[in-house]
């Protein structure tokens, strides 16, 4: 391999799990996301000669978010058969489940737009300007979808979870 390959080889492992954890949360679905992964570190290794001193990471999560909203626009249906990537271990397998099910469940509830911008804002603590930037609109609409999207987060906690996700999860 050469270098630059053996760079992005690096570069894949050190942030496959948490850009597929990211495409989970935009779909909602395992599979898609996992292509959804692939086809953005596909992208990204096309372009590793001009983004590898660069940020290589911004670039593929903006492919990533790309991939997701041009398939909400345009759905293709394909089926992966590939194995499932190794899962890191040594956390309460139960309470992950759990948690992930909660939060798959709420951002379900979101439309695609609020799912997008809460993701981008508070998992990959991008700030306002730049997540305004990535959708294309001016950071008032983006301030705005979020506080949406938050509201409806809120209502669908409850009463019991006092904190988005809390209630012991």
């Amino acid at each position: 391999m050469a270098r630059s390959d053996d760079e992005f080889v690096e570069f894949g492992e050190a942030s496959s799990h948490r850009l597929t954890y990211a495409a989970y949360l935009l779909t909602g679905d395992r599979h898609q996301a996992e292509d959804a992964a692939r086809t953005a570190f596909a992208r990204t290794y096309a372009a590793w000669g001009r983004v590898r001193r660069k940020d290589a990471y911004a670039y593929a999560r903006t492919v990533l978010v790309n991939h997701v909203i041009d398939a909400w626009r345009r759905p293709v249906r394909e089926y992966a058969a590939d194995e499932l990537p190794e899962r890191p271990t040594g956390q309460d397998v139960a309470q992950a489940v759990s948690q992930r099910e909660w939060l798959s469940a709420a951002l379900a509830r979101l439309t695609g737009r609020e799912r997008t911008v809460v993701v981008l804002r508070h998992f990959f603590d991008l700030p306002e300007q730049e997540v305004a930037d990535e959708l294309g609109v001016s950071v008032g609409p983006g301030k705005s979808t979020n506080s949406r999207a938050l509201a409806k987060l809120r209502v669908a906690a409850g009463p019991e979870d006092a904190l988005i996700g809390g209630g012991g999860r």
